[in-house]
């Protein structure tokens, strides 16, 4: 069984490193979308995924959760905001 984990994101910088620093010990492939950030967000994440997305933001949340679940290959998939995190 694979778990992808798929967030939507947008100038998440802040928080976003603690976010992936947490799925990614138990995650088999991270997917992310940006839908425009102007800060550091997508730098962030490339030090956890190669798999970044970017989607023109059109108020449609699932349009961009379509994109990240089609570049997702797990069997199971788990959607996380930019600023959650998982304890143990």
């Amino acid at each position: 069984m694979t778990l992808s984990v798929c967030l939507i994101v947008k100038d998440e910088q802040d928080v976003i490193g603690r976010c992936l620093n947490c799925v990614c010990k138990f995650a088999d492939e991270i997917v992310v979308v940006d839908t425009g950030s102007a800060d550091d967000t997508v730098a962030e994440v490339k030090k956890y995924t190669d798999k970044v997305f970017f989607f023109k933001w059109c108020d449609d949340f699932s349009a961009a959760r379509n994109v990240s679940l089609e570049a997702a290959s797990g069997e199971w998939f788990l959607y996380l905001d930019g600023d959650e995190i998982l304890e143990e």
